[in-house]
């Protein structure tokens, strides 16, 4: 696909006229407020995105993968957070896509509609307007897994993958992307070929150094923008 082709795809796509989920976090789910963030989240969700943006600056980044080097250690909930942080921004349209087509769980955090999302738009089976959720009247747009697959590798090894990304990034200004565990699965590694860098959740008192280490070997020190720590008294996705 030609970046000329790329570029027309991505102008078919009006933000403006995408469908409306009122924000209503689930009971359980610990997310900034896009219009009325908490004051805790809001500082440290808040300093990670000045830290991200200076790496933007310098590198031209536009899509982030948020993933962790074992499951349980808050991959999900940093990636919701760090989009709602991006989202605040004045003239910063944000989406989070929630990539993780094994346990996909940003459309139980938002209460929002499952599918269609990405697994159905890889298939053909669902336009790329018809996948994207815009939360209340904020910035961010949620792009959720879609339907149940069963060849979730297969799918992500698509050409349609690569073109998707490419069209998305030129779209918004942060993609932001969900993934399943380095060593849960191939999935991340993957996605980490197709994105512009890497961030990786560990898990205070939880994330085993030998486990970070193969993660961030996994992925190449290039492709690592940094090492979140996830210290919550809550337990996160």
């Amino acid at each position: 696909m030609t970046q000329n082709t790329a570029t027309g795809t991505a102008l078919e796509l009006n933000l403006d006229s995408l469908r409306t989920a009122a924000f209503r976090p689930a009971p359980d789910a610990v997310l900034l407020d896009p219009l009325r963030p908490s004051e805790t989240l809001s500082e440290e969700f808040g300093t990670l995105r000045t830290k991200l943006a200076h790496l933007k600056a310098e590198r031209g980044i536009r899509t982030v993968l948020v993933t962790s080097s074992s499951p349980g250690e808050g991959k999900s909930f940093t990636a919701a957070n760090l989009a709602l942080a991006e989202a605040q921004l004045a003239d910063n349209p944000t989406l989070l896509c929630d990539f993780d087509l094994r346990r996909p769980s940003l459309h139980r955090s938002f209460q929002i509609d499952r599918s269609p999302g990405i697994s159905d738009y890889l298939q053909g089976q669902a336009g790329l307007s018809e996948t994207i959720q815009r939360i209340g009247e904020s910035s961010l747009f949620v792009m959720t897994a879609g339907e149940p697959v069963v060849n979730r590798l297969g799918l992500l090894h698509l050409e349609r993958t690569r073109r998707l990304l490419e069209i998305l990034s030129l779209q918004f200004r942060s993609v932001i992307l969900d993934s399943p565990s380095l060593l849960a699965a191939s999935d991340a590694s993957l996605l980490a070929t197709l994105v512009d860098g890497t961030l990786l959740v560990a898990r205070l008192g939880r994330t085993k150094v030998e486990a970070m280490g193969r993660a961030i070997q996994w992925l190449g020190q290039n492709n690592v923008l940094g090492i979140i720590a996830n210290g919550g008294r809550r337990e996160q996705v």
